[in-house]
């Protein structure tokens, strides 16, 4: 079973922006996608916080 998404609003510089675009084309993911994995990553290797 896929774990529950929500759906969240977040306010990003443009720049932060333009740049997950780039990343998240070349990796073949959407956005959202995109930034998912990247956090999921972040938290995975900074467990203390």
């Amino acid at each position: 079973m896929r774990p529950l998404k929500e759906k969240v609003s977040i306010t990003l510089d443009s720049d932060i922006v333009e740049k997950i675009k780039i990343l998240a084309e070349e990796d073949e993911r959407s956005f959202s996608q995109y930034i998912n994995k990247v956090l999921k990553e972040f938290i995975k290797n900074n467990p203390e916080k």
